[in-house]
């Protein structure tokens, strides 16, 4: 795990540095979407932090994002902020093999955030909630911030 204060994340998400992605540790889809990206980025260029971690909370309150009651991800790429459906796109573009991803922003931002959030409401439904944040057997926990 990298501690929140390591001097390494201090420029994370800008130009030229690493990329971040802020997801719900709860959340069987979010803790499958961290492990999904993690396999696939041969690059390492993501780190990952939960948002019930300290650093993970304060990120989410910057971005608007209610950490007791997270309805969206984070991605912070390149000096941008990328929520919603825009953070999924985004992550998955800048992973080998996947840049045809961008393609699916020809979908109008309103209605693929539409779903989007449908999927965000009824994701504990449908899916229930991790007990803990589940970090792929520790595979990845040289990646995650605490």
């Amino acid at each position: 795990m990298i501690a929140r204060d390591d001097p390494s994340i201090r420029n994370i998400g800008e130009k030229g540095e690493r990329a971040l992605i802020l997801y719900d540790g709860d959340c069987v889809i979010c803790s499958g979407w961290f492990r999904f990206v993690a396999k696939r980025d041969t690059a390492r260029k993501f780190l990952f932090t939960a948002i019930q971690s300290p650093y993970g909370r304060a990120l989410a309150l910057k971005y608007g994002i209610d950490p007791d009651n997270p309805q969206s991800n984070a991605v912070l790429i390149d000096g941008d902020v990328h929520l919603n459906s825009d953070s999924a796109i985004a992550a998955l573009s800048a992973l080998p093999g996947y840049g045809w991803v961008r393609s699916f922003r020809i979908i109008p931002k309103p209605l693929r955030d539409r779903f989007y959030a449908f999927v965000a409401r009824n994701r504990y439904r449908w899916f229930g909630k991790n007990e803990s944040c589940d970090l792929g057997g520790m595979a990845y926990a040289d990646r995650v911030i605490e």
